[in-house]
């Protein structure tokens, strides 16, 4: 019987000691693999994360965002060569969040939630549990030009310009009134194209509710607004990125006949301002300002996830943790970048400290912090790319005058349930 008590007490110690070891994270290695498209996370951790964790080794991958998915899939599925820790782009996020292939970081998010934007958070949430954090929120807004505000609309206040933008209906009649103004040399953005976001952001249901697609009522608006834009001439007739696109925000767009059409705003998130508008227009800075406009959206961001199957799952929680939330580290940031980072607590600490010389003195900083509650994070789904590219050829075929809208809804049905297997 003794000896039968002493094997028993042996045992207990031993399951003791190796729940221990575990929860502790002892055994771990103090190595991370770590791989992503952007190279903000290399500057990430060279410059902060690096300095502040001198015992942990981290390898660094870059790969560009069109090959990243390639290089990403096959050793999340096989298990042989999976980074530890790895960045994902708002355009297939949801894919892997949902893949049951990352590890489950949900501790992490309920520690530190009560400071943090709650979209990110949404989005990296799957059945519950989260998978993913951002350290960046990317809030959309209209931005438009003052000289024509002031021009047409009496006015450049960006109060007063939000007030012919409140919604959808308002954007409409302001683009009808720059028509009229100008007598056809004014259009209301460039490319229909730019719409998109802020309709698919005013969405109440996402693509697919309980297994069936859904086509929520503001995406049947924005068919409509979209054939509305183009038959009566209230935008430039170029496609977004095109060459035509970024001449419009120098002023410098022409039509077929070589007259010059003014472009009075463009939808861009937060990287829009410092990345697009501000590289491509240098010569306008001073010229532009930025509102809300008839929707809240956000456009792009990088969300941070662990394979669950690393080796070292309590380092990668320490990792994303630092990286997406820690108020040190976000503050440093955010001065030293601009970035409009996702911590609410470090948000609020600094947003009145900018003034942006390109929009005019306008804090942009502050006017971005006003757009993000609103947004709703839960619309997002791994199938989104593949519908909204079916969408858009819908849309497309019927703003072309190819179909009309319910050929162009009945073929689009057909094809989501073709391609992906979901019945409407």
């Amino acid at each position: 019987m003794k000896k039968l008590l002493l094997a028993l007490v042996a045992v207990s110690l031993l399951v003791l000691g190796c729940a221990k070891g575990q929860g502790a994270g002892k055994a771990e290695p103090k190595q991370l693999v770590v791989w992503s498209f952007t190279d903000e996370v290399k500057n990430m951790i060279d410059k902060y994360y690096g300095p502040a964790h001198p015992d942990v080794k981290t390898e660094y991958s870059l790969t560009p965002t069109d090959q990243f998915p390639n290089k990403l899939d096959p050793v999340l599925a096989s298990g042989q060569g999976a980074p530890d820790v790895f960045a994902l782009e708002a355009a297939f996020v949801r894919k892997y969040i949902e893949s049951g292939l990352l590890l489950d970081i949900t501790d992490v998010a309920e520690e530190v939630k009560s400071k943090m934007y709650e979209y990110p958070i949404k989005v990296g949430t799957y059945n519950g549990k989260v998978y993913g954090l951002s350290w960046q929120v990317t809030p959309g807004a209209l931005f438009y030009r003052r000289s024509l505000a002031k021009k047409y609309l009496g006015t450049d206040d960006p109060a007063k310009v939000q007030e012919y933008f409140a919604n959808l209906n308002k954007f409409l009649e302001t683009a009808e009134l720059l028509k009229q103004k100008s007598k056809g040399t004014c259009v209301v953005v460039s490319s229909i194209g730019d719409l998109f976001k802020p309709f698919q952001g005013a969405r109440k249901q996402p693509w697919v509710v309980d297994g069936k697609l859904v086509i929520d009522p503001a995406m049947l608006a924005y068919m409509d607004i979209a054939k509305t834009l183009k038959d009566k001439g209230y935008e430039g007739r170029v496609g977004q990125w095109s060459e035509g696109w970024f001449a419009g925000m120098k002023g410098e767009l022409k039509n077929e006949k070589g007259q010059l059409i003014e472009v009075f705003s463009y939808f861009l998130p937060t990287w829009g301002l410092h990345y697009v508008l501000k590289t491509n227009a240098p010569d306008t800075k001073g010229d532009w300002a930025m509102i809300q406009g008839p929707a809240s959206y956000f456009w792009g961001g990088t969300w941070l996830a662990a394979y669950k199957g690393t080796k070292s799952p309590n380092l990668a929680k320490e990792f994303i943790k630092y990286l997406a939330t820690s108020d040190e580290f976000l503050t440093k940031w955010a001065k030293d970048t601009g970035d409009m980072v996702s911590n609410k607590n470090v948000v609020n600490a600094i947003k009145d400290t900018y003034s942006e010389e390109f929009l005019g003195g306008q804090n942009h900083y502050a006017a971005f912090a006003s757009m993000v509650d609103p947004i709703d994070g839960s619309l997002m789904q791994g199938t989104d790319q593949a519908i909204e590219s079916l969408f858009n050829e819908a849309v497309t075929a019927y703003i072309n005058g190819e179909k009309t809208k319910e050929k162009a809804l009945e073929d689009f049905k057909a094809q989501v349930k073709n391609t992906l297997g979901i019945d409407s």
